[in-house]
C-alpha cells in the first residue's frame, strides 16, 4: 500500500470535491477510506495499492474531469 498526496490547481467550489472524490474511488486499487481531499489547500490525499493502479492513472482520472494537476508525491505506508 502507498500513500499519495496530489497538489491540485485552485478548486474553486465545494462540489468539484465530490466530484474528484467519486471519480477516485471508483479506481481499483484505491482504499476507499482513505480518499479525502482538502478543499482550502485543493489537495487530494489517498491510499492505493500500487499492483493495481498507478498514480499516473489517478491523476488522469482527475484531468479528465477537468482539473489540472500540479504534482504528486508518493511514499510507501
Amino acid at each position: 500500500m502507498q500513500k499519495a498526496v496530489i497538489q491540485l490547481e485552485t478548486l474553486s467550489c465545494p462540489s468539484c470535491m465530490q466530484k474528484i472524490e467519486n471519480a477516485v474511488k471508483r479506481l481499483n486499487g484505491i482504499h476507499q477510506d482513505s480518499v479525502k481531499i482538502l478543499f482550502n489547500a485543493s489537495k487530494v490525499r489517498l491510499d492505493f495499492d500500487s499492483e493495481t493502479v498507478a498514480v499516473t492513472d489517478i491523476e488522469k482520472a482527475i484531468e479528465d474531469l477537468g482539473y489540472g494537476v500540479l504534482h504528486s508525491k508518493v511514499k510507501s505506508a
